[in-house]
């Protein structure tokens, strides 16, 4: 994972890294409370349908005080927010297990999410701030390449070793990764000190600064794709131990296991697909990534066996592979601040995550082929859009003095 940075910006060799376990982490918390829903509402004596509200209460929090932390970051220094809110986010988690009503435990999913707002987000701002647009492909798909490992580690061993090591257990584990990675990026300075502005922006600059970002064309359509995006991949992802569940009756240990190829993609082909968009655009890649989310949603509208789920639930997870990263990509290159432009992403998405877990919760009144199908019909629709959208994505070419 060698990088390169600017000649005037020295970058570690641990930064991608750091940036990787950082992200890692903080999805594979996110994403192990979704399959252990049905077991949280035993354990806590309350409706599925209540404890299932700790996604979005996670979830919608964090993505609100992201457009705090990126103006933050500006201000006060890309390392300065990754550690305090990786320090927050590591104590919270800690605190969680503590929680006995789902009340409690909501509560503290809603102070975490808090915590963790300057986390992820702030990490893809570094990156864009050290190495340039033409090589940021490749490091924006390590990046996004432990996303998704984070998210399948947290969804399917979250639900096969709480039978093990309890919910409480899980917790603890992820509190101590968290407190161990953020041993390894202070002890080896992988966060570079960037240089601060003289002049911060005041407040009202700020809100400037955002409606500048959002006038402009590329900004609207690439922040629009994100917020969808999300919708429709969290809608269908957070409610699918649900879905294994009562189709097919699995126990924790059945949903971790359908659940275990959720996110390989991203590992495995994370990076090479950057590469790609580095060198041939996103014009067309970020339309097939949203095409193929629906037609995986669709597939699993189908009363179809248990290996055909698996199946589609892996090129759900490539559909993400596809699309979040490479519009991640293009949101760094925005023009205006580059911590408030990376807000706006994390803001889209993880407003968008709170939003379709509750967009799909309402469909479900009609049953989960109803719910599914919805998803799927919408995201092919938006994959045709795209290809009109994003048809100027293209490569940078370097011009050359005759």
């Amino acid at each position: 994972m060698k990088i390169s940075g600017s000649d005037s910006i020295k970058v570690s060799s641990t930064l991608l890294p750091a940036i990787c376990a950082t992200s890692f982490i903080v999805f594979a918390q996110t994403f192990m409370v979704a399959p252990i829903i049905p077991q949280l509402s035993v354990v806590f004596s309350s409706p599925i349908n209540i404890v299932a509200l700790a996604v979005p209460a996670y979830i919608l929090p964090q993505g609100t005080l992201m457009l705090i932390a990126g103006p933050l970051s500006d201000r006060y220094g890309r390392r300065t927010v990754i550690y305090t809110s990786l320090s927050l986010f590591t104590i919270l988690t800690a605190i969680t297990p503590f929680a006995h009503t789902a009340g409690s435990f909501i509560a503290l999913r809603i102070a975490t999410g808090f915590a963790g707002a300057g986390i992820v987000p702030i990490c893809l701002t570094l990156i864009g701030d050290v190495i340039p647009f033409e090589k940021r492909g490749k490091a924006v798909g390590w990046m996004f390449g432990s996303i998704a490992g984070g998210t399948a580690t947290g969804a399917a061993t979250g639900a096969l070793l709480e039978p093990i090591a309890g919910w409480h257990g899980l917790f603890f584990s992820v509190s101590i990764l968290a407190v161990l990675i953020l041993l390894f990026a202070w002890g080896t300075h992988a966060f570079p000190k960037l240089p601060l502005p003289e002049n911060p922006d005041s407040p009202k600059k700020v809100l400037q600064n955002y409606k500048s970002l959002l006038l402009q064309s590329r900004a609207q359509r690439t922040y629009s794709y994100i917020f969808l995006n999300a919708i429709l991949q969290s809608g269908v992802f957070t409610w699918l131990g649900v879905y294994l569940h009562n189709r097919f009756g699995l126990n924790e240990t059945g949903i971790g296991l359908a659940l275990l190829g959720y996110g390989i993609p991203g590992v495995i082909f994370g990076p090479l697909i950057g590469k790609l968009a580095d060198k041939y655009g996103r014009s067309l890649i970020v339309p097939l990534g949203v095409g193929l989310t629906g037609i995986c949603a669709l597939i699993l509208a189908l009363p179809l066996k248990l290996v055909f789920v698996q199946i589609a639930i892996i090129f759900l997870s490539l559909g993400f592979d596809l699309t979040h990263p490479q519009l991640a990509a293009i949101s760094t290159d925005l023009k205006g601040p580059r911590g408030q432009s990376v807000a706006l992403t994390a803001f889209s998405l993880f407003v968008g995550f709170g939003m379709g877990s509750l967009l799909f919760e309402g469909l479900l009144v009609g049953g989960f082929p109803v719910a599914l199908s919805t998803f799927g019909g919408i995201a092919l629709v938006a994959s045709g859009i795209a290809l009109w959208l994003f048809r100027t994505e293209l490569p940078k070419r370097k011009h050359t003095l005759a």
